[in-house]
């Protein structure tokens, strides 16, 4: 098998002590297959705490990165989506199984095979087999199957548009599934990454917004970025008052915390959903409070290939861009810093350019 040496920084070791320059290699293209030249990748919360293997499930070496847009270079033989020059993203996904119900249904972010789906970086979605890997956007190229590559509209400003393939689709997506449209209320708990995309997204379907955070000097940016109204978290009176005001609440906040506060500014049958914990919450949610109100609590994971697709579209057609911060390969690790320490405004977007000049 043909291979492409690659330049890329990951972690080394299940010691945490920053990411480095390291060769890695990647696959020339198979048939169905695009190899791309990445332009840039986003830094997800995600990224970081894989690296610091919070969720026991890191397999190392580990190469973060998953929202990638770059050029196709190469084509596989019965590739006939792309061609070489597109403009294209890769997202968290690179592969499912494509068989089981949820891939047949084109929702292969909740494939049910073995392993679930192929994560662009760290392997399997769930790990089995220590000895299989993929490495992520944090890298000069990435070769992927055409079907999971997204094209990334002309419309949208390259340097910014890569967010929306995670940050982007991981709101979409329950938006959209939960019907979030014009007539209803939605809060958007916590104004990040993620956050700062839901509250553009929820304007553009229609909702009043609200987003919620604990930190007031959020305020002015929530309100630019389109909410209606700012509340603040740790206000007991402002909390008290908005008590079963949302039909629709989108949490993004990415460490444990007590659901319990945010279950009561839901409306009697609407929807509480987090998309940012990947884990367990600080507290048991308190069944009282959801049966009196016939509230949900739900949760979302990414997006499928074809939901991603849609997200993107539709930030080109309502002039929806991620807040970003771009920043040189090199950099990485001061970034990491900021994001644990949340000085970061929004997304850092990591040029790639600064690689290949390393390189």
């Amino acid at each position: 098998m043909q291979t492409i040496p690659t330049k890329a920084y990951g972690a080394s070791g299940s010691i945490f002590s920053g990411l480095k320059p390291m060769d890695i290699e990647r696959e020339a293209p198979k048939a169905d297959e695009v190899h791309i030249d990445i332009l840039y990748c986003g830094v997800c919360h995600s990224d970081l705490h894989q690296v610091k293997n919070d969720w026991k499930n890191t397999i190392y070496p580990c190469v973060p990165g998953h929202e990638i847009v770059g050029r196709v270079d190469q084509i596989g033989s019965s590739v006939t989506k792309f061609k070489v020059g597109d403009l294209v993203g890769v997202g968290c996904m690179v592969d499912s199984c494509g068989v089981c119900p949820s891939c047949q249904e084109k929702e292969e972010n909740y494939c049910e095979g073995p392993v679930s789906w192929t994560a662009t970086y760290n392997g399997y979605m769930k790990p089995q087999n220590k000895d299989f890997n993929t490495f992520g956007g944090y890298s000069t190229n990435i070769t992927v199957k055409e079907s999971f590559v997204l094209r990334i509209p002309e419309a949208l400003d390259v340097q910014a548009a890569s967010p929306i393939l995670c940050a982007g689709v991981t709101t979409y997506a329950p938006l959209k599934h939960w019907k979030v449209g014009p007539g209803q209320s939605v809060a958007v708990v916590g104004i990040g990454g993620l956050g700062h995309m839901a509250v553009q997204l929820a304007r553009a379907l229609g909702a009043t917004v609200t987003a919620v955070t604990r930190d007031k000097e959020k305020q002015a940016d929530a309100e630019k970025l389109g909410a209606h109204e700012v509340l603040i978290s740790t206000d007991a009176e402002a909390m008290k008052a908005h008590e079963a005001k949302y039909d629709f609440i989108l949490i993004t906040i990415p460490d444990a915390f007590d659901v319990n506060d945010y279950v009561k500014l839901v409306k009697r049958d609407g929807v509480l959903t987090t998309v940012g914990l990947l884990g367990e919450y600080k507290a048991p949610i308190n069944n009282m409070e959801m049966a009196m109100h016939r509230r949900s609590v739900s949760a979302s994971i990414i997006g499928s290939i074809a939901e991603t697709q849609e997200v993107l579209d539709f930030c080109a057609e309502h002039n929806i861009l991620p807040e970003v911060e771009l920043i040189k390969m090199q950099d990485i690790n001061d970034a990491y810093d900021k994001m644990q320490d949340e000085e970061v405004r929004f997304r850092y977007v990591i040029d790639m350019a600064s690689l290949k000049e390393e390189a």
